[in-house]
């Protein structure tokens, strides 16, 4: 088997979650900003924590190395060659980006955090599923 049940029920998880991440953009026109700004942030605060612990079990499982925490993670998915230099410098700010979220209070600080998410944080999480997506298709 090339991924174990274990981590392709959390790649799933994963999967679900930025679905739903990148759903919110159809929202635009039915959402007034701030409550927007508001679902996004909560639903990448969720896949954000869903992904680095895909991650994390993606390289326990599959290249024997261990991590424990998301910038770690991210940089040893990088480290392994599975992610491309244009997606990987995407890594720190979207650690920031994450790390701040917890303490938007106003609405330019959620304003900005929305632009970031969807220029910085969907292509890198987008990417991280895919390369996975790939790696457990192949056969050890």
């Amino acid at each position: 088997m090339a991924c174990g049940e274990r981590l392709l029920k959390k790649l799933a998880q994963t999967e679900k979650a930025l679905k739903k991440l990148e759903g919110v953009r159809a929202l635009e026109e039915r959402l007034e900003e701030e409550l927007l700004y508001e679902v996004a942030t909560k639903r990448f605060e969720y896949t954000f924590e869903s992904l680095w612990k895909t991650i994390r079990l993606f390289l326990l499982e599959k290249k024997g190395l261990e991590c424990n925490s998301p910038m770690d993670c991210l940089k040893g998915f990088y480290s392994v060659g599975l992610l491309s230099r244009e997606v990987a410098e995407k890594i720190a700010k979207t650690v920031r980006l994450r790390n701040e979220v917890v303490h938007i209070y106003d609405f330019s600080l959620g304003e900005r955090a929305y632009v970031d998410i969807n220029s910085t944080a969907l292509p890198l999480f987008r990417a991280v599923v895919e390369r996975i997506k790939e790696e457990c298709q192949k056969e050890d």
